[in-house]
This record gives C-alpha cells, structure tokens and sequence, in this order.
C-alpha cells in the first residue's frame, strides 16, 4: 500500500497523507502500518504534528508495540531525544500519565504504577542525561514530572496493596494456627508410649510432610505480607520490591492451602480407612474445591505479576527488518 502511494502521489502530498495516517495508526497502537511505511518511506518518522515526532507520539499515547519499533532502527536514541515542545522532551511525556484506556489494560493500580514506572525507565535509558534534568516551562524535570502526574495513582497502589496484603494475611494466618495445631492432634490417637497410632504408615507420613509444608508455607505468606505491609510504598518499590513481595506471598498462601487440603484427606483417610469407602473418595475430592477456587481467582493477577516482574517485558526487538 505504501509503495504504491509513493509511486502515484507527488512527495508534497505522500508527506501529509503518510504523517496524517501515521498519528492515527499510532494512537491506536497498529504498528504493523507504521512499519511499512517507514520502510517504504523512512523520512516520515520526521513528519510533526503539534510538536510531536512518531515516536514521541508513541510514548504519550503508550503504544509499546509503535515504540519497539525503535530498536528495528540504527541510530535509534535519535527518535526519542529529537524533539522538545513547551521545553518538554520524551522523558517529560513518560513522566505524565497514560490514557485512562491504556492505564486499564493492566490490573490493578499498583501494577498500573509499575508499567509506568516501566516506560518512565525505558525512556529514560535513551535520552541524553542534559534531557534527564531539563525542565520545562513550569520549571519541572521529568521526574518532577512524574512525580506530580501519578500522585493519585501512587495513593491508590499504596491501598490495593495494603488492602490485598491484609486480607491475605489475616488468611495466612489461619492456616498456620491449623497447621500448628494438626501437627500435635495425629489422627488416630496415640499409643500409650505416646507414638502415632499409623506412625508406620505411608499415608500417615503424606499427612507429616503435607502438615509440615502448610505451616512453612502459610508463615512464609504471612511474613511476606507483613513486609508490604510495613513498606514504604515509595515509587520505585512499586518497579520490583512490592510485586515481588505479593507474588511472593500470594504462592505460598496457595502452596499453604493445597498442602492443608492434602493433609485433610490423609487424616480423613486414616481414620475412616476402608470402612466407609463410599464417603472418603467423594469427601477427598470436594477437598480440592478450594484450591481450585483460590487458583482460579487469583490466575489472572497472578499471571500479571509474573508478566510484568519476571517476563522479558513489554520493551524488546520485534523482529529483525532493519527499517533505517
């Protein structure tokens, strides 16, 4: 498409009509069109629309996808530090706030916080160091910056996380007081020297070993959560410390149950046995509704935290086609 309208349009017109086409692929994030035309066309990452270049369009409207377009390109750090509009550079715009429908593609507000402490980062490893301390007309440096636009979303990630952290914990806690307790309750009595009545049995053992794994687990969850919660929540806690920390804590809390699930229907078993066959099975198996439950509900942040924290990250090479 695009070497066809180079082909046919007069360069004048081939300006407007690719840099027109360019703004609305890029606020709406279709990379696959702006790569092209760069390709075809390499000159329109220059074409400015109020103060604006392509990529530094791209970090204010936060389409990750635009800007890796970047590292397709040599002399790359260019198309970041080129432009400056009422004294702001690339960084400044990092520092502002995403779009509300950008900001919501992510789960909760301490995640939100940490992908745009994630851009501010990114940016920032490109422009010129003079770039990280100018100011603009109001006299603020990016950081300053940043730190201003995202005060209310700071708020809001300090209280999801404490909110999160003290629901688990309290959780947490629970399950290390019947961890504790179980252990010194063996089913089936004790003999008269004070041994476990199945101190032989396989099953038995499963129940010792899955007990065991509960109470480390579920006091490992607490320890965790307390740490969130006797954080300082400043702003770079919310880039590594504090998603590390709930994921973390929302692991062991998940180990803790299934172990305690597993613990339940060893004890159930030895002291039913094959007696009431009928009831054991079924009761067993309802016992693996809560894990499931708890792995269902927690699936979808889970799999964010790991995402954002411990992925490659939304920032890298798309693939190898050298555009300029």
């Amino acid at each position: 498409m695009c070497s066809a309208v180079i082909d046919k349009v007069e360069h004048g017109a081939t300006w407007n009509l690719f840099g027109k086409a360019i703004i609305t692929a890029v606020e709406h994030g279709i990379h696959e069109l702006i790569e092209e035309c760069i390709n075809q066309y390499p000159g329109i990452v220059w074409y400015e629309i109020n103060g604006f270049y392509l990529f530094s369009l791209a970090v204010k409207h936060r389409q990750e996808k635009v800007y890796n377009l970047l590292y397709q390109m040599s002399g790359h750090k260019a198309y970041v530090v080129a432009d400056k509009q009422n004294g702001e550079n690339s960084l400044h715009y990092a520092g502002k706030l995403a779009p509300p429908h950008r900001l919501n593609t992510v789960t909760g507000a301490a995640l939100q916080m940490q992908r745009e402490l994630q851009w501010f980062k990114e940016v920032e490893k490109l422009v010129k160091h003079s770039h990280k301390e100018a100011v603009n007309t109001e006299h603020n440096t990016p950081r300053m910056v940043f730190t201003l636009e995202h005060k209310e979303l700071l708020k809001e990630g300090q209280e999801w996380m404490k909110s999160t952290s003290s629901s688990a914990t309290v959780v947490a806690a629970l399950f290390v007081t019947m961890a504790f307790a179980a252990i010194f309750t063996a089913p089936g009595g004790n003999s008269d020297a004070g041994k476990p009545l199945f101190l032989r049995d396989p099953v038995f053992i499963l129940f010792v070993i899955s007990d065991a794994v509960a109470l480390f687990s579920s006091s490992t969850s607490v320890l965790v959560f307390l740490s969130v919660l006797s954080s300082r929540f400043a702003e770079e806690d919310f880039l590594y410390a504090l998603p590390k920390r709930l994921t973390l804590g929302l692991m062991s809390l998940f180990i803790a149950i299934a172990a305690t699930m597993i613990a339940f229907g060893a004890a159930l078993s030895l002291v039913i046995g094959n007696e009431v066959h009928s009831i054991t099975a079924p009761v067993i198996l309802l016992a693996a509704i809560p894990v499931t439950l708890f792995l269902l509900l927690q699936y979808p942040l889970l799999v964010e935290l790991f995402r954002s924290t411990y992925g490659s990250g939304i920032f890298y090479k798309q693939n190898d086609l050298l555009l300029h």
